[in-house]
């Protein structure tokens, strides 16, 4: 290769580089863009834009589309600080574009504040216009009479755009409105109530103004389905009687073991003073010994006692041998 022809090439290439970054620092046909549009700008405010990192296309075409909706009061220097500030401004623009053609009163401080706080203010916008359906989980309550009640409701809510900052979500709508449905199942007198009158719950419920301080307006609360559960009433009355039986079983069992104790107790008591007595009777030949000695006791009155004694063992021997002859003729018998 001829070097004059090498460094045509060079050249070249250098031209196309130098041109592709002086078009992508300055958007020429952006620019022609705009300026088609009716949207007033410069090349050297779209070059600064590059030079703070705000890409030109987003904001011209943000830009664009508000002056082509007659929204006269949203500048250059918002959208960028929206940006910067790490909202979607594409979004905030079509949220006021749809609110204008909608006649909602939606500000660009309000769209962004709304942006800013992480909703997406242009779904709130169609959601003010095209009110959402919110579908509750089967809720469980209970009515006086013991019977459980599964009930599914269907919340029609629209968006609060003065309460969208700060205000509660569609959780905190759905735990209000089952704690609603409770309660007002709970004073119902039996669940045939409640079943023949569904749409009673709704008027209840929507009395209480639960969507205060949420980012909705619940505009009405029908009652999908109803089904019936179980007999809570009875599971809980024979919880108590099995409770009880319990509890008396225990009494009792502690009554029988009392009473083994105090047997106990009376035999150990028994066996204690028959051992006393065998004691005692064993210290009376040492009393009479010493009865003897001391002259207490006299010679007739040891023989008088021996003749008791020997009278109660004849006595005794007798007795025993008519006991066994008895008990021989029984059992012969």
């Amino acid at each position: 290769m001829e070097p004059s022809v090498f460094i045509w090439i060079v050249l070249v290439v250098a031209a196309i580089i130098l041109l592709s970054i002086f078009f992508y620092y300055v958007p020429f046909v952006l620019w022609i863009t705009a300026k088609a549009s009716g949207v007033n700008i410069s090349l050297l405010q779209l070059f600064l834009m590059r030079l703070r990192k705000v890409p030109p296309p987003i904001i011209v075409n943000a830009m664009i589309e508000a002056h082509k909706a007659g929204l006269k009061n949203i500048t250059r220097d918002q959208l960028e600080a929206h940006y910067l500030a790490g909202g979607h401004v594409e979004r905030v623009v079509h949220a006021l574009v749809s609110a204008e053609k909608a006649h909602i009163d939606l500000s660009f401080q309000m769209a962004t504040a709304i942006d800013l706080a992480g909703r997406d203010v242009f779904q709130a916008v169609q959601m003010s216009v095209n009110p959402k359906v919110i579908d509750t989980p089967p809720i469980a309550a209970v009515a006086k009479n013991g019977i459980q009640l599964l009930v599914k409701a269907r919340i029609t809510v629209r968006a609060n755009i003065k309460q969208l900052v700060g205000g509660a979500g569609e959780e905190t709508v759905i735990a209000r409105v089952g704690e609603g449905i409770i309660a007002s199942i709970g004073a119902a007198e039996t669940h045939k109530e409640v079943l023949e009158n569904p749409d009673s719950i709704s008027k209840v419920v929507l009395k209480k103004g639960l969507d205060a301080g949420t980012a909705f307006e619940i505009l009405s609360i029908d009652i999908a389905d109803i089904d019936i559960g179980k007999n809570i009433g009875a599971e809980l009355q024979m919880d108590q009687a099995q409770a009880d039986k319990n509890i008396a079983q225990a009494k009792a069992e502690e009554r029988r073991a009392m009473a083994v104790a105090s047997e106990q107790e009376m035999k150990a008591k028994a066996q204690e003073a028959r051992a006393m007595v065998i004691e005692a009777e064993a210290e009376v030949p040492k009393a009479m010994a010493e009865a003897f000695r001391n002259g207490n006791l006299g010679i007739m009155d040891y023989y008088k006692m021996k003749n008791i004694q020997a009278d109660t063992e004849m006595r005794e021997s007798i007795a025993k041998p008519v006991a066994k002859t008895s008990d021989k003729i029984g059992s012969d018998k």
